[in-house]
C-alpha cells in the first residue's frame, strides 16, 4: 500500500506539480487545488493477502471538487476499467472495449454485491437484510470489483457503508459514464466524506433499493 502510494504521488508531483493529492496511506496534500488526485493503492487488502484477484487499485481525479476521471485496475487479471466524460472502457492486453451497464431488471430480479454483510450494523443491518430479501441474488467479497461489474453489465447493483473518498471517487466516473448512477443512501450525490454508497444500473432500480435503505440513511 505505502510503496505504491509513494510511487503514485511522485509521478503526480513530477507531471502535475500544481495538483493536489488525497490518499489512503498519506492523507491530503494541497487538497484545495483545482485538480486533486484521490488514491487507494490496494482496495481490498483482505482479498490481496488471501491471494484472491478481486482487490483493485483505485485512481480518481477531482476537478473543482467533482469526480471526473476514474480508473479501477486489477493487475492480476490485467484489467483497467476507465471512466471519463468521453465514456467508460475496459482496457486489457487484447484491446479496449466500451463499458455499458445492462438493462436493469426490477429489484426482484437484480444481482447485487457488497464486501461483507457483517459490515452493516444496527439499522443498517436491518435495511440491508430487507434489500437482500427483495433482490434475486447477493454476492460478497468483491470490494470495488463489484462496482466494476455494474459498469461492465454483469451485476445490477453494488453498495457499501463506511467508505472513505479514496474508496469511491475513482468508481463514480466509471459507472456514471457507463450509463449507471451512484448516490448515497438518501439518493443524493455522494459527498466529500463518502460513507453510505450505492450504485445501480438505472435510476428506477436505485429508487427501488432506496425504499429499503433510506430508513437507515445518515
Amino acid at each position: 500500500d505505502k510503496g505504491a502510494e509513494r510511487a503514485s504521488r511522485a509521478l503526480i508531483r513530477r507531471d502535475f506539480p500544481d495538483h493536489g493529492v488525497i490518499g489512503e496511506e498519506y492523507g491530503a496534500e494541497n487538497a484545495e487545488a483545482e485538480f486533486v488526485w484521490v488514491l487507494d493503492p490496494v482496495d481490498g487488502t483482505r482479498a490481496f493477502i488471501s491471494g484472491l484477484p478481486l482487490w483493485t487499485t483505485l485512481i480518481g481525479l477531482r476537478h473543482r471538487g467533482r469526480p471526473v476521471l476514474g480508473a479501477i485496475a486489477q493487475p492480476v487479471l490485467r484489467e483497467v476499467f476507465l471512466g471519463s466524460p468521453l465514456g467508460s472502457r475496459l482496457i486489457t492486453p487484447q484491446g479496449s472495449t466500451p463499458l455499458r451497464v445492462r438493462k436493469a431488471p426490477p429489484l426482484a430480479h437484480a444481482v447485487m454485491g457488497t464486501t461483507d454483510p457483517f459490515l452493516f450494523q444496527g439499522a443498517e443491518a436491518d435495511a440491508y437484510a430487507s434489500l437482500v430479501g427483495a433482490a434475486r441474488l447477493a454476492r460478497y467479497g468483491c470490494d470495488a470489483y463489484a462496482f466494476a461489474m455494474v459498469a461492465q453489465g454483469t451485476m445490477d447493483m453494488a453498495l457499501e457503508t463506511g467508505l472513505k473518498p479514496w474508496d469511491i471517487e475513482a468508481i463514480i466516473p466509471v459507472i456514471e459514464n457507463a450509463g449507471g448512477v451512484v448516490t448515497d443512501w438518501k439518493g443524493e450525490p455522494v459527498g466529500p466524506e463518502a460513507g453510505q454508497v450505492i450504485a445501480a444500473a438505472s435510476r428506477e432500480l436505485l429508487d427501488e433499493a432506496l425504499e429499503h435503505l433510506s430508513k437507515a440513511a445518515t
